[in-house]
């Protein structure tokens, strides 16, 4: 993440527990990682500020050299500030109980932007409450500074977790709860209500989410309240097994700001969904429906209208999409960059040559386990794609040395090929790595290293 700073300011400062015989806790020090898997229970507990001095008998035994200041002392408080920015959530509380200095600096409201939990067995519940608990101790029941949370992994975060979230984050801009399946479509209601500002969230892997809305009722007869939209920008709801066009289409009512949206592996998607999709989103430039197995198509015709704005795109698994549903994407969208077609076996030699002659600005392309693509729809790529920098063919039967020879001798930028099972000889990959140096090669072929 470029987010650098992480947390916000002073009274009990909590800080991550972890019990005495756990892999987190070794010799007094604190784990470097950011996550505690462990097998007693994780809990954030309250504690008072350390004392200006410490008073145990050892001390006064040490040598002088050791009661000298530590090195790290003589540091600036921006240096110091700054070295505390990149420590998780759990470290950082954990700087706050050496020295009242760094009680005072662990605190400083510039790196309370940020909280990061991660761990299967921490109690996450408590860890927010008391963690928020404590960043409003400045500002009365509302944490002003706090812009990103993320706590991907935590499979014991509940909605009363994000319901602590939602009340007391109202400048909230960022939430990540990826394998959080014990979040419903309530806790969801409360955030995107209670933080207007929010604008990326990550629910992959929350099964229970089908519908994201201000109403609590998720139904779409029910338009957005007063006109008022949700900001969400960047929507991830892959491994959202139950979503169905009708949740669809509500979180495309209410979500019309739209930009990047990952509906990977939500198999209950149809052609019908993705037509609700493009009537209120038309901003979107990512979207991604691989392994969505009902899509069709009808269904590429539909993401077609998105037109010039549209830059990348995954299809990856979708069997029913053919051709003629590459034409479509290929005429109305010249400007695409990425296209993830792999698995779609409909596809052939005319679908490839309609979209190197239109789309001639293509960066990347992933046309693997597609049987019916074959040399001449690498030569048709090669003389219009010049800009191809990914290419993989994985699986692809039809595929010979020559066409890879035609690809590397005119797409000089070429970095990744990936070429494993495919029937492609010793000279036909040293010829590659000669005219593009650059190019990593992922191949099946013991001869060739």
């Amino acid at each position: 993440d470029s987010d650098l700073s992480m947390r916000t300011l002073s009274t009990p400062s909590p800080a991550l527990i972890f019990p005495p015989n756990s892999p987190g806790f070794q010799n007094g020090r604190g784990s470097s990682t950011s996550s505690s898997s462990v097998t007693g229970e994780t809990v954030a507990m309250v504690h008072s500020p350390p004392p200006t001095r410490l008073t145990h008998p050892l001390i006064r035994l040490a040598s002088k050299h050791q009661k000298e200041q530590a090195n790290i002392d003589r540091l600036p408080d921006h240096s110091m500030i700054q070295i505390f920015s990149f420590l998780p959530t759990n470290q950082l509380c954990r700087c706050a109980r050496v020295c009242r200095r760094w009680y005072n600096l662990a605190w400083d409201p510039r790196l309370w932007r940020t909280i990061r939990l991660t761990g299967e067995t921490i109690n996450v519940d408590r860890a927010l409450k008391v963690l928020t608990r404590r960043l409003c101790q400045d500002t009365p029941n509302v944490c002003l500074m706090l812009e990103t949370v993320i706590v991907s992994g935590c499979r014991r975060l509940t909605d009363r977790g994000l319901y602590t979230i939602a009340q007391c984050c109202p400048e909230l801009r960022r939430l990540e709860v990826s394998g959080c399946y014990n979040i419903s479509n309530e806790a969801v209601f409360d955030v995107v209500s209670l933080c207007p500002n929010l604008e990326h969230l990550d629910v992959s892997g929350c099964s229970k989410v089908t519908c994201i809305s201000l109403t609590r009722e998720a139904s779409i007869k029910l338009s957005p309240l007063h006109g008022k939209q949700i900001s969400i920008r960047y929507l991830d709801m892959t491994d959202c097994f139950v979503l169905e066009d009708e949740g669809l289409h509500t979180i495309a009512a209410h979500c019309t700001q739209l930009t990047h949206l990952y509906l990977r592996r939500c198999v209950r998607i149809t052609d019908e969904g993705l037509r609700y999709l493009m009537i209120y989103c038309p901003s979107i430039k990512e979207l991604s429906v691989s392994d969505c197995r009902f899509v069709s198509d009808f269904g590429l015709r539909e993401i077609a209208k998105l037109e010039g704005r549209l830059r990348y795109l995954s299809i990856a698994h979708c069997g029913r999409v053919t051709d003629v549903g590459i034409r479509y994407v290929a005429k109305y969208c010249g400007k695409l960059r990425y296209l993830n077609a792999r698995g779609c076996e409909g596809i052939t030699d005319h679908g490839l040559e309609y979209l190197a002659k239109n789309c001639t600005k293509l960066k990347s392309l992933d046309i693997g386990k597609c049987p019916l693509v074959s040399d001449t729809g690498l030569e048709f790529l090669a003389l219009n794609c010049f800009n191809l920098k990914r290419l993989s063919l994985k699986s692809c039967e039809s595929i010979t040395g020559q066409g890879l020879q035609i690809v590397a001798a005119n797409c000089f930028d070429l970095q990744m090929l990936n070429v494993q099972d495919c029937e492609v000889s010793v000279d036909a990959l040293r010829f590659v790595k000669r005219h593009c140096k650059r190019c990593i090669i992922e191949h099946t072929n013991p001869a060739f290293f």
